[in-house]
């Protein structure tokens, strides 16, 4: 296991709140006050390490179409935050990514509450130039049958070092 100092903050961060909320209900709180959108779904992370990243969904009519079930948006949605909290997660503290692009596949009628599950598909790695890294994420109802999955293409690149005066340089 890494020393607790060669953790990403976000794990760091996630560990310590675990002890003081079981569950994860802190931890989501404050991942949806630094990304607002998020919280219209009202995840809850309930598993954080550098491998995977579990959230769930609540059932609510807030998130359903006009037929009754999740609507797929909401879906899409819980793809991009585990994606992008397991990103945070598992990259070297010298990177950082974004979003490029994400393809999804709609395999049932999402009923229920819906636990998104993210995986990287390639190890995460240091690099001087920047990657395309794939995330899966599955989406799963209460059965347990699978009813969405996803492929999030993270851009990632070194970090920008900024020099005493302001000026950035990369690392």
């Amino acid at each position: 296991m890494a020393a607790p100092d060669d953790l990403p903050p976000v794990l760091r961060l996630y560990r310590r709140l675990a002890r003081l909320s079981p569950g994860g209900r802190l931890f989501s709180w404050l991942i949806c006050r630094r990304a607002p959108y998020f919280a219209t779904i009202r995840p809850r992370i309930t598993t954080l390490d550098r491998e995977h990243c579990i959230a769930e969904m609540p059932d609510r009519r807030a998130v359903h179409n006009h037929i009754g079930t999740v609507h797929a948006i909401a879906l899409c949605n819980i793809a991009e935050l585990t994606a992008g909290v397991l990103t945070e997660a598992c990259l070297p503290r010298s990177m950082r990514w974004i979003p490029k692009g994400m393809e999804v596949e709609y395999l049932a009628r999402a009923k229920g509450t819906m636990r998104a599950e993210a995986q990287p598909s390639i190890p995460p790695a240091e690099a001087d130039s920047g990657y395309e890294l794939p995330i899966r994420v599955t989406v799963r109802d209460r059965e347990d049958s699978e009813v969405f999955r996803a492929r999030v293409r993270m851009w990632v690149t070194p970090r920008i070092a900024r020099s005493p005066r302001g000026r950035t340089t990369a690392d």
